[in-house]
């Protein structure tokens, strides 16, 4: 086994040679190898640093050494950047992730906790809770990947339940907050008032949403979606209130009584409703001219009208306009109108009717509703 020896002893044996010992003097009384006591010597040559200061050669590669632990203590906390303000899990996950190329040690002392803690979290057995907050994550992500981004904490707690999944609403917003994901927020309508004159017609309606079946009450409105390249174009949609499913609905380039109309007509041909139905707009020139009155009279279809001023009065499809914007319109540039007709094409078709639950209606989509409606009948 080698022998040990102080930094004391080293030093005192080179102060002997230094005083005019010789090499052999120094083996033969010490019983230290020359090689030996040459190494020690050149570790204490002294190194001129400046005019003022002379260091000996060991404290230069000291220095070095420590100049060595500071760029690497560096490049550790530059590289944990994004580590240290989360949860102490993210720290020692940076930890086991980097192991490889820097020392356990030195990075729990940069990092600033115990290697005890560490080599513990390693051991530590994953706790039933973790297991399925985990599961839980994995599912809400899912649901809410699946919605575009869309949902928000009830309705994927809603889907949750439909998939047997019972949390509280409490726990689903916890965990998505976790996740850092939230709903598109839709603004609430407001009331505002018109500054042209219009001919008040009736209002039979009245704000009274309530149905007993499908084909009773329809509503309809237009709204502005913008292009890049074909500018503003327009969307004429038509609700039925019982199942808020989007019965019929066309676009264009004007906004027009042909727009209106041959919204009306897409949903009454794919509908066939009975006489009787009544349909709801606000008293814009398309729904007040002759030509879509003849329309109206030609069907048998019982016209009502929003108050002057009063955009509450057809509150549900104003709403579904602007979830439309929210959830679609305003997150996308639409190049041209066969872009952007494409596109309100498939949110309507494939997402709204089909896939996107609703309060309203329990929690269910708009044609689970109309396709249960016609089972109770």
């Amino acid at each position: 086994m080698s022998k040990r020896y102080t930094e004391e002893y080293k030093n005192t044996i080179v102060e002997l040679y230094n005083s005019g010992k010789t090499l052999s003097e120094l083996n033969s009384e010490y019983g230290l190898p020359k090689s030996t006591i040459l190494t020690w010597i050149k570790k204490a040559k002294p190194i001129a640093v400046d005019n003022n200061k002379i260091i000996t050669q060991a404290d230069y590669q000291a220095m070095l050494k420590k100049m060595a632990r500071i760029e690497e203590e560096n490049e550790i906390f530059k590289k944990s950047h994004g580590h240290i303000c989360k949860e102490v899990s993210s720290i020692y996950k940076f930890i086991t992730d980097n192991k490889d190329v820097h020392d356990i040690k030195l990075m729990c002392k940069v990092l600033k906790v115990p290697r005890s803690s560490y080599y513990k979290h390693l051991n530590k057995k994953e706790s039933k809770r973790s297991i399925e907050n985990r599961f839980l994550e994995e599912e809400i992500l899912n649901i809410y990947k699946a919605s575009k981004c869309r949902y928000g904490a009830p309705k994927i707690y809603e889907k949750l339940k439909a998939k047997d999944i019972f949390i509280s609403l409490k726990r689903t917003q916890r965990l998505m907050s976790k996740l850092g994901i939230k709903s598109i927020v839709c603004k609430k309508f407001r009331p505002y008032s018109s500054k042209h004159k219009v001919e008040s017609r009736e209002n039979i309606i009245n704000r009274d949403f309530s149905t007993t079946g499908i084909n009773q009450k329809w509503v309809t409105d237009i709204t502005y979606i913008h292009t890049i390249k074909d500018g503003w174009c327009y969307l004429a949609s038509v609700m039925d209130l019982n199942s808020r499913k989007i019965v019929g609905y066309s676009m264009s380039k004007n906004i027009d009584t042909t727009l209106a109309i041959k919204a009306l007509d897409n949903a009454y041909k794919l509908q066939q409703p009975s006489e009787g139905l009544i349909l709801h707009s606000d008293l814009g020139s398309q729904y007040t001219s002759y030509d879509f009155g003849e329309y109206v009279k030609r069907h048998k279809i019982i016209h009502s009208f929003s108050g002057k001023g009063n955009p509450y009065d057809n509150a549900c499809i104003e709403s579904f306009h602007s979830v439309l914007k929210k959830e679609e319109v305003n997150l996308v540039k639409y190049f041209d109108f066969d872009t952007a007709r494409l596109a309100i094409f498939e949110y309507i078709e494939s997402w709204y009717n089909r896939e996107r639950i609703h309060s309203s209606l329990g929690y269910i989509t708009p044609q689970e509703w109309k396709d249960k409606s016609k089972r109770v009948a």
